[in-house]
């Protein structure tokens, strides 16, 4: 693997790799994704092998724009453009109809394919340099936590990417919001980066989703975006660390001084309690508490407005893993 500063020069180099079969990860605003040609079936079934992800779960499909969607979906609904117009380029996915050229392997077998069009830079000059739509889950290993940071692909896949795209710390640091409009009703897949209300505002009332063993979008597995250290989700100041136990806290804000000093890490999100700076900080802040060689990590809820759903989605989902 290697990973070199983005610049015209190497994107070039990683668009060529994506068009002879390879994989680059590159940074979003969101978190690095792991990337493929879209078009290309073999090159998508690396992805689920360097990732161990379960070939049930579908990948995102990264366009530059609205006029390249033609080559992976159908794109007429009416809430679908409503939503491009006021959020793309942006954290913003959406689940329409998909076109026969894209591959089952890409949706897994379902119908529908989830579109985005991302707003970093890197991105759209890698989308343009190829010239190809690319598919591109988040570039850590199934049900680990999500990267922010070069380094962060570097640590978890290893020799097993082509070339890594060093753009920097994503500026917001979960996920896109995914949103289906596929269907009668509009549902909210998963919360993210985009703030519900917003969406809400243009469009109405979004739907949640019933529980079902196939996913129809990325992100929405009981268990997922989990550090190896045991994560519990707590009230803030609604816990004590045990006698003996080397304890890590995830605070939102300035935590309690008395409770801090039981723990050997701490890491606060926002001593401002801004929900949108805790969301950049999120993921990087788990990283370096699960290298931290902790017993446990004691994650406090956040606030539920606006960022703090997609937060509390993504802590709740982490804790999971340790009843799976």
């Amino acid at each position: 693997m290697a990973v070199v500063p983005a610049s015209v020069d190497s994107i070039r180099r990683a668009a060529e790799i994506l068009r002879r079969g390879g994989l680059v990860a590159f940074p979003t605003e969101t978190v690095y994704g792991l990337g493929a040609d879209a078009l290309a079936p073999a090159a998508c079934a690396r992805i689920f092998e360097v990732k161990r992800r379960p070939r049930f779960d579908p990948l995102i499909v990264h366009v530059g724009d609205v006029a390249a969607l033609d080559a992976v979906c159908d794109f007429r609904d009416a809430r679908a453009q409503r939503l491009a117009a006021a959020f793309w380029p942006g954290p913003l996915t959406l689940v329409v109809p998909k076109t026969a050229a894209l591959h089952d392997i890409v949706t897994s077998g379902l119908p529908t394919v989830a579109v985005r069009v991302p707003e970093h830079p890197v991105a759209r000059a890698l989308l343009a340099e190829s010239r190809t739509p690319i598919a591109a889950p988040s570039a850590n290993p199934f049900g680990y936590i999500s990267p922010t940071l070069a380094i962060h692909v570097e640590r978890q896949l290893g020799s097993a990417v082509e070339l890594v795209l060093d753009g920097g710390a994503c500026t917001l640091g979960v996920e896109s919001t995914i949103v289906d409009v596929s269907g009668e009703h509009a549902t909210l897949l998963r919360p993210g980066a985009l703030a519900t209300e917003r969406i809400e505002a243009l469009i109405g009332e979004l739907r949640r989703p019933e529980h079902s063993a196939t996913p129809r979008a990325p992100g929405q597995l009981p268990s997922h975006y989990a550090p190896r250290t045991p994560l519990f989700v707590v009230e803030p100041g609604g816990f004590d660390v045990r006698a003996g136990e080397r304890a890590g806290l995830l605070a939102f804000a300035e935590p309690d001084g008395a409770l801090a000093a039981r723990c050997a890490v701490v890491e606060v999100l926002s001593r401002a309690r801004d929900p949108n700076e805790a969301a950049v900080n999120l993921f990087a802040a788990l990283h370096r508490l699960d290298g931290a060689l902790l017993d446990v990590i004691y994650a406090e809820r956040v606030p539920s407005a606006g960022l703090g759903a997609a937060i509390h989605d993504r802590l709740e989902r982490a804790a999971a893993a340790r009843k799976s």
